[in-house]
This record gives C-alpha cells, structure tokens and sequence, in this order.
C-alpha cells in the first residue's frame, strides 16, 4: 500500500469537561464529522476504560493510557472519528513495537519566564501535549503568555484537545503539529509537507468557546478514499497526481500523488495553505529541532521514531483589553444571527458544529460506531487478551 492509501486504515476529561472541545469544515455529504444517528451505542465511560485496558496490556504506564483515552475519546465525542477509537490500534503498535516509549516523562531542555524547550522523549502524543500545554498555562498565569515547542514527540490525535485546555481555563490556547509529509507544495511534484493542523479556542461567556481546528491541506485522505470505493470523482483543488497536475481521479492522487494546499491550485489561492503549513513547520519543526518536512518519517513508517515537532500556546486575555469573553461572544453571535444564504438552514461559527454532536450523544447515552467499528475493536481486545468493550443492547 501506498503511504496515502495506509492513512485510511487509522482514522477531544470526563464527560462534562468533555463539552467545551473544535471545528473542521462543514460538508453536505459523508463528513469525516458524521454526526451520530446511527451505529452501536457505547458509552463515554466505557469506551474510555476499554483503551485504558488495551494500552495497559501492552506496557503503557495507566496515567499515559488515560492521557491517551481521553483524547481518542474527545475526538470521538466531538464527531472527528478519524482522531478516535479508530486509531487505537496505532497507538498499540507503536508502544508494542517499542517504536513509542512508554516509560519516560517529558523534560525540560530550557526555559525562560514565558517560554520551554520540551523533549518528549518519544512518548505517546498526549503525553507530551499534555504537558506542554500545562506548562504553557502555568507561564501564562504568571506571564501574561506561554510558549512551549517540544521535539521528540508522537501523533497527539486533535489539536483542539490541547487549544481547549487552555480556553477551559479563561486563557487563549492554540496548539499546532507537524505530520508526515501528504501535502504536495504550490508548483511541486512530491509531497513534501504535512496537513500540519492549526487549532485556537478563545473563551467566551457563559462556557461559550471559539473553537478552531483544521488542516492546512484542502481535505483529509480518507475524503478521497471514501470517493475511491464509491468510484466517483474528487472535487476540484482536493489532490495532483505524480507530475503535480491537478486530477478529479482519486486513484491517481492515492497512487503516487498527493494532498492540495488549503486552497487547492495556485489559480484558487493554494499558496496561502502552503504557506500555512509552512508557519506550521516554522514553530513545530524548525523551533523545537525536531524532524521537518521531508525528513518526517512516511505515514505508518514504525521503523524509525516520529520526532513529532510541536508547539502549544496560553495567553491570558487579562493582560489585555478588559472584557474579552463578552466580545469574543458578541462577534459569534453576530456571525450566528445572519441570515443564511438559499438553501442553509444556519450559519455557524468553529466549535457549533462538535457541540451539536455532543448533544446528539448525550441524547443517545453515549457515541455510534459503526459495527465494522466494533467488531474491529473486539477483534483487538481478543488479540490482547483483555475485556471486550462494552455496548448498549
């Protein structure tokens, strides 16, 4: 398989904290944010606790196990299946193949009063963001800002886990990542750059947040295979075949080409996704000294150590204008109020579309996988010797 086809097969804590967590783009049809209507009901606890099992059997310290539940649990809650129970299996890999360590803890390499250098030590994601983000906090409480980039650190599953820590707490939080290069650059052939996300969650009034959390690529891979096994047509500004050119056939992209800029071509903008991506790299990669760009390991590669570069941000808006929260709900508002164009039925800002799905799951006491899900994940709990997980009747 190709590194782009792999991307398919892996696809934001208790449950009240659970409610203020990010925002991707709306689609009209088979979003990688499906809302849940229908499926195998699990409940948020149980989920939980069938991860915690599972990365425990396999050596994860159970405090790194949590970490790692909560945030495949997040990412389910919130509609994002793809950074969910569905990557579990990743991340088992990775701690079994000892290509992820599992019995360290993140260290500090420098520091001055609003910034740290991090070395994750090549331990699970959330671990690392974890920290960092705490530590960012903290500098912000008695800074007015945190920075903190870490190198040596592994997937974190959604970005907006982490920009949502800090919003939770009053502060502005923004968190960014590198990946393994997809993302063919305006003009080029090879896929050269991640989807390298971008999240910031701003706090607003009455537990109300701003929450963004998107790629700096146009679409996500599975996009494209979904339209690959449907035997239909890409849309346009979604991937390039091997020579760069642009295609409507997804095999090509899938086969030797890669993922557009946000943006698409250069004609529609997509040097401004590019250049996205690279500010990405700027503060991840090239700030934290970790591994960037092309020298990233490929997708789903276990023979070589990610060395993830990160960065995570906490500003207190304290430190500024009084009464952030009371504008930041007020500009929301104004956007939620317009009036929509023929054909919507709202207008939304980034986070409302996780929060309507967190409700639909509080609905139906707990999230909808889809059966292949969970026969997938007892095939998992069989193959590691622990309890299935449990499901609603």
């Amino acid at each position: 398989m190709t590194t782009l086809c792999l991307l398919h097969r892996v696809v934001k804590y208790n449950c009240k904290c659970l409610s203020g967590l990010l925002a991707v783009p709306r689609y009209k049809s088979e979003s990688i944010r499906t809302m849940a209507t229908s499926g195998t009901i699990v409940a948020l606890d149980d989920a939980k606790s069938f991860m915690v099992r599972c990365m425990k059997s396999v050596g994860t310290k159970e405090e790194h196990a949590v970490s790692l539940a909560e945030v495949l649990l997040a990412g389910d809650y919130r509609g994002h299946f793809s950074h969910g129970l569905n990557r579990l299996d990743m991340y088992v890999h990775d701690v079994q193949t000892k290509i992820c360590c599992s019995d360290k803890e993140p260290i500090v390499l420098k520091e001055f009063a609003a910034t740290a250098h991090v070395d994750g030590n090549n331990l699970l994601g959330p671990v690392v963001g974890n920290f960092c983000m705490d530590l960012a906090i903290q500098k912000a409480k008695e800074a007015g800002i945190g920075w903190v980039v870490a190198k040596g650190s592994n997937h974190f599953g959604i970005a907006g886990w982490y920009s949502l820590r800090a919003s939770n707490q009053g502060f502005l939080g923004m968190a960014f990542t590198n990946t393994s290069p997809l993302v063919v650059p305006t003009r080029a052939k090879k896929p050269t750059l991640g989807t390298n996300p971008i999240s910031v969650a701003a706090p607003a009034k009455n537990a109300d947040s701003f929450v963004l959390d998107m790629a700096t690529s146009t679409c996500a891979v599975g996009k494209i295979e979904i339209q690959s096994r449907k035997g239909q047509p890409i849309p346009s500004g979604w991937g390039v075949d091997a020579e760069g050119k642009e295609v409507h056939e997804s095999e090509k992209v899938l086969h030797g080409g890669g993922l557009l800029p946000l943006g698409g071509t250069e004609v529609s903008s997509g040097y401004k996704g590019y250049g996205l991506a690279m500010m990405v790299e700027v503060f991840c990669g090239l700030l934290a000294g970790a591994a960037y760009g092309p020298n990233i390991r490929k997708w789903m590669n276990t023979t070589v150590e990610a060395d993830l570069g990160q960065c995570f941000v906490a500003i207190n808006p304290d430190a500024f204008a009084p009464g952030f929260p009371e504008r930041m709900s007020d500009l929301m508002n104004i956007c939620r109020t317009l009036e929509p164009a023929d054909g919507e039925s709202e207008v939304l800002v980034a986070g409302d579309p996780e929060r309507q799905h967190m409700a639909k799951c509080e609905e139906q006491g707990g999230i909808a996988y889809h059966p292949n899900q969970i026969t997938h994940m007892h095939e998992l709990a069989k193959k590691l010797g622990v309890e299935p997980m449990k499901v609603k009747a």
